[in-house]
């Protein structure tokens, strides 16, 4: 049985893991592919600092947060193995700053220690009225996509750099499942009006002595429109760009200064930071993530697509989860076309 992912980001990847650690012993003649016209270090994923959190008003999409609470508990579980180093996992702790009292998140029980700001931690941030501490994860993919593809790789699994134009190109091949992990690009091969880019930009900085993540929010203007510093293993990130609906993937000289301006109000020692680089992309942005199976027919025949995209700026947050969830549609597939014996009667 062949099986093709389309995308290899943090969703392509870790989806083609699940899929494979579940159900390879079960289908011997599973050949699983991967598709993408770009990889590590060039994907969406890469450019994301990493850290473990959620959107603040994802309270009405119940199986949103169960799925993000699915990646944190999977990712503290390999915390303290020693793959962790090797994956660019570690715990860290921030600071979440708004300037009006707000509600709890939806996240509050999955991360490690959430609390409310005393008075004394918010007068390190002028501006800023309320706010949360809490301890989270940091998964940095310039590790972790390396990682899952060598996992990968010694599960025989293949990898092709090459644009996939449509489905079905996969099914002429005689593809008999496509997972559709696209990102931005998946209305290319489906039409999606409801998908549409979030581009972010990011300065890279060598800042050694921020070892708090700052993420600010600014309710009127929406997520990441206001400033956020994430330290990382060994660059510190700046940001607080979204655009919703922009392709540029260029570096805007005027983002770059709202984005350090806005950073060195926040925290003046970073003017002393050096520039190690700079980064825009192309968050996959739509009102819910699509996490679905298809059957598209074509002439005589029929084929399966499962759809696992639009995850926003929180794919990292949400990725396992979402694996384990395409993992499952795969399964109701496989019981379909019975490929997946039964175990054999013990006598």
């Amino acid at each position: 049985m062949r099986v093709a992912i389309i995308g290899a980001g943090v969703i392509g990847l870790s989806t083609a893991l699940c899929i494979h650690e579940q159900y390879h012993s079960l289908v011997p003649s599973l050949e699983m592919e991967v598709y993408a016209d770009r990889y590590t270090p060039h994907t969406t994923s890469d450019g994301a600092a990493g850290l473990w959190q959620p959107y603040l008003n994802n309270h009405s999409n119940l199986q949103e947060t169960l799925w993000n609470k699915e990646t944190f508990d999977y990712l503290l579980g390999h915390l303290g193995s020693p793959a962790a180093k090797e994956m660019g996992l570690f715990l860290i702790s921030g600071y979440n700053l708004f300037t009006q009292p707000v509600p709890d998140p939806s996240w509050k029980n999955i991360v490690l220690g959430f609390r409310n700001l005393t008075p004394k931690e918010l007068e390190l941030f002028p501006g800023y009225s309320y706010g949360w501490f809490n301890t989270a994860l940091m998964l940095e993919c310039r590790n972790y996509l390396p990682w899952l593809t060598n996992r990968l790789t010694q599960r025989g699994v293949k990898f092709f750099h090459k644009k996939v134009e449509s489905f079905q190109e996969m099914f002429a091949q005689g593809v008999d499942v496509v997972i559709n992990c696209s990102g931005v690009r998946a209305g290319e091969l489906q039409p999606d009006p409801e998908l549409q880019p979030g581009r972010g930009q990011i300065i890279k900085v060598l800042a050694p002595w921020v070892k708090h993540f700052i993420i600010t929010h600014d309710i009127e203007s929406g997520i990441y429109k206001s400033p956020y510093v994430i330290p990382g293993s060994e660059f510190t990130v700046l940001g607080g760009i979204y655009q919703h609906g922009n392709w540029n993937e260029e570096n805007s000289a005027q983002d770059h200064k709202t984005i350090w301006e806005n950073c060195c109000r926040l925290l003046p020692a970073l003017q002393k930071a050096k520039i190690v680089e700079e980064w825009s992309g192309l968050r996959p942005a739509r009102p819910c993530v699509r996490l679905e199976r298809e059957t598209v027919r074509q002439g005589h025949f029929q084929a399966e697509v499962i759809h696992n995209y639009g995850h926003g700026g929180f794919g990292i947050t949400i990725h396992w989860g979402c694996a384990m969830a395409a993992a499952r549609l795969f399964g109701s597939i496989l019981q379909e076309k019975q490929l997946a014996s039964p175990p054999q009667p013990r006598l």
